[in-house]
């Protein structure tokens, strides 16, 4: 394994010591874990987004219509 330092604010350190699952689970098990979870959340939010965007033109078709006009100054 090739291993590298990096600086980090000893708040974060902290924060990181305190989201550990257990007590020996090194930063970079952590980090990893993290990694794996932001990718997950990211591709479920694209795939929200895809959603939401195919939803849009049948939403406009379904709401922008005349009868549903007539109904509002009825």
């Amino acid at each position: 394994m090739k291993a590298t330092t990096i600086q980090l604010d000893k708040d974060l350190v902290e924060s990181l010591k305190s989201i550990r699952e257990y007590p020996r689970q090194t930063y970079n098990e952590l980090i990893e874990k993290m990694i794996s979870v932001f990718q997950s959340v990211k591709k479920k939010n694209q795939y929200d987004e895809f959603l939401h965007k195919i939803q849009q033109s049948k939403m406009k078709e379904l709401w922008d219509n005349d009868s549903d006009e007539a109904w509002e100054h009825a």
